[in-house]
């Protein structure tokens, strides 16, 4: 089994409930880093309201740093997951 594969998102029920609470987390971090910047942005026209603006600009791209480290933590989960299934024919044999 490879890593980055499409195929390995659908190969059994359990790596398709994997799959999909993964792209729920990506889908709420990406929401979570837009919702940032818009509030930021919209905090930076007035001067008072310009350090929260930062911190919000901080987090948003925080969040969005986050978004390569989910996918790739959901491919080592996958990965792993077709690992012992594999081992598990194995055994089987």
């Amino acid at each position: 089994m490879h890593l980055f594969r499409r195929d390995n998102r659908g190969r059994t029920e359990a790596t398709k409930v994997i799959w999909a609470r993964y792209e729920i987390l990506y889908t709420a971090v990406d929401f979570g880093a837009a919702l940032c910047f818009i509030t930021g942005s919209i905090l930076f026209f007035s001067e008072d309201l310009q350090t929260p603006g930062t911190w919000l600009f901080l987090v948003g791209s925080i969040l969005f740093a986050a978004k390569p480290t989910i996918r790739f933590v959901r491919e080592i989960h996958l990965y792993r997951m077709g690992y012992l299934d594999d081992l598990a024919k194995r055994a089987d044999l």
